[in-house]
């Protein structure tokens, strides 16, 4: 199936109905349609060629949705870009992309502005919002023709592409086709039971996967009604589940934290609120366990996977609280394995490197070739994760591989540790890694966000893991902290915090 083809026949089987919700304004399915062949006939009119790359820089609203579809119909490969991104971080994402076209919101004027004339192939902007001399979204979209553009369209072409966080340096572009994206919004589609009767929330920035592939995709193919928030607060998700009596939801930890935690929590808005997913990093036991206990009419879904191969786990709602603390076991139409260093899947109850197969794996690394062959491995795809699995197939997190820290010959797991300071209720967050040690190469540093209010001493700290762990395992250093650095979807970005130990020092894995 293509991109467009979702849009395509939801329109058909629900034409009248809203497909994407912005504060006051609304698209129904057919008039989506409509906008995304508009936009798509013109970029054709416009001279841009199959394959060529169109970005866009905006937050979540209704002209996001259309430039989708748009630019899936045309034969073009959208880049989503982040709206974080400094002028110089967005220069180098648009040149390594070959970004030749881009939409732009008008309150990233400035950074827009910013690189104009760096990168050389990009030369037509055009401006979502008023003012500006760009060329405007809305009179470009309106000369468009309403019928279906004729592009020969095959599912195995190059559709989009997503930058990944850059936790590790500098993000890489996943370039994925039109067949990718479809296993994984069947695959989410599937596993969260999403179906037309659906309001679902899109509270996550739309040009990551979290929300755009993981929610608003599936959303899409399954004829449900989509809201968009284009700027996170809690307040702000209160008013938009109450107003429009939102039944799905896909958030990072973080932010189901803090709307439990909010002093102001207050069930009554959340009354249609049936199903929540999650991702993007580990969620708390104390959280699903609030959830479990505050909002008990939500059926969580934990789910597990990269931008590189879509969701490769999913944990349903009935396998709580025994299955608590696993990522799921394989979804229905997935290829997951550990496997070991040369690729071959390890026996249950070894740690192993999670690794997937198939036609949910992207296409490659733009322009990247070293990058993506370092990730396969004897016909799989690696995700770099450590995991354990039981004998009913349910995987377990370890660790990145790249965060196992080695101490006097020892592995030892950052998320080992986490689990056990998490059994602290004064810690409302943590984050172990490694930092250099002359007599052991490396040992534990822990950072430690309280709940507010909360007091906790690193005394109590060390004496608590000297009671769970090894001694090699405990923490050396701690330092408590107010906030972590985190990438869009929430993932504390531990090569921050480790920079400044680790500077002039080369780590050993």
């Amino acid at each position: 199936m293509l991109a467009g083809d979702m849009l395509r026949r939801s329109a058909a089987r629900f034409p009248s109905k809203p497909a994407v919700i912005w504060q006051d304004q609304s698209l129904t399915y057919r008039e989506l349609d409509a906008a995304a062949n508009r936009l798509a006939n013109e970029l054709l009119r416009a001279g841009v060629a199959k394959g060529e790359k169109v970005g866009i820089v905006c937050r979540n609203r209704i002209e996001y949705a259309v430039v989708f579809f748009g630019v899936a119909r045309s034969g073009a490969v959208l880049v989503n870009v982040s709206t974080l991104y400094q002028p110089d971080e967005l220069a180098y994402v648009l040149e390594k992309a070959d970004v030749g076209t881009l939409f732009y919101e008008d309150v990233f004027a400035d950074k827009v502005d910013a690189v104009r004339g760096r990168p050389p192939l990009l030369q037509t902007f055009i401006r979502i919002g008023e003012g500006g001399e760009d060329e405007r979204y809305a009179d470009f979209v309106q000369r468009g023709d309403a019928t279906p553009p004729e592009v020969a369209l095959a599912p195995t072409d190059p559709f989009c592409m997503t930058y990944t966080g850059g936790t590790t340096g500098r993000p890489k572009g996943v370039l994925c086709s039109h067949l990718n994206r479809y296993i994984t919004a069947h695959t989410v589609a599937m596993e969260e039971a999403l179906d037309e009767r659906d309001v679902v929330g899109i509270v996550t920035p739309l040009f990551h996967v979290a929300a755009l592939n993981i929610m608003f995709q599936p959303a899409m193919l399954v004829g449900a009604t989509t809201v968009f928030l284009n700027k996170w607060s809690v307040v702000d998700f209160v008013k938009l589940a109450s107003r429009t009596r939102m039944t799905a939801a896909f958030m990072v930890p973080t932010q189901v934290a803090m709307t439990l935690s909010d002093p102001a929590f207050d069930p009554a808005p959340f009354a249609s609120w049936r199903k929540l997913s999650f991702a993007g990093a580990p969620m708390p036991d104390w959280v699903q366990k609030e959830m479990l206990r505050l909002l008990p009419n939500v059926a969580m879904t934990q789910i597990y996977g990269q931008s590189e191969m879509g969701v490769l786990t999913s944990l349903r709602s009935w396998y709580l609280p025994d299955k608590l603390g696993s990522v799921g076991r394989q979804v229905y139409n997935v290829d997951v394995a550990l496997v070991d260093r040369e690729g071959r899947p390890v026996p249950t109850g070894e740690i192993g490197e999670i690794a997937s197969r198939g036609d949910n794996v992207m296409l490659e690394y733009y322009k990247e070739p070293e990058q993506t062959a370092a990730i396969r491995r004897n016909g799989w795809m690696v995700t770099g994760d450590l995991g354990i699995a039981d004998e009913d197939g349910f995987i377990t997190l370890v660790d990145r591989a790249k965060d196992m820290i080695i101490s006097g010959g020892e592995n030892v797991y950052p998320k080992e540790i986490e689990n056990a300071l998490y059994e602290l209720e004064q810690v409302a967050e943590c984050a172990v890694f490694g930092v250099p040690d002359d007599k052991w190469g490396e040992v534990p540093a822990a950072y430690v966000l309280l709940h507010p209010g909360a007091q906790l001493d690193e005394a109590r700290i060390v004496a608590h893991c000297e009671q769970r762990l090894a001694r090699f395992k405990r923490p050396r250093l701690i330092r408590f902290v107010q906030d972590f650095p985190k990438t869009p979807i929430g993932k504390i970005q531990k090569n921050l915090l480790r920079e400044e130990y680790w500077a002039n020092r080369e780590k050993k894995i």
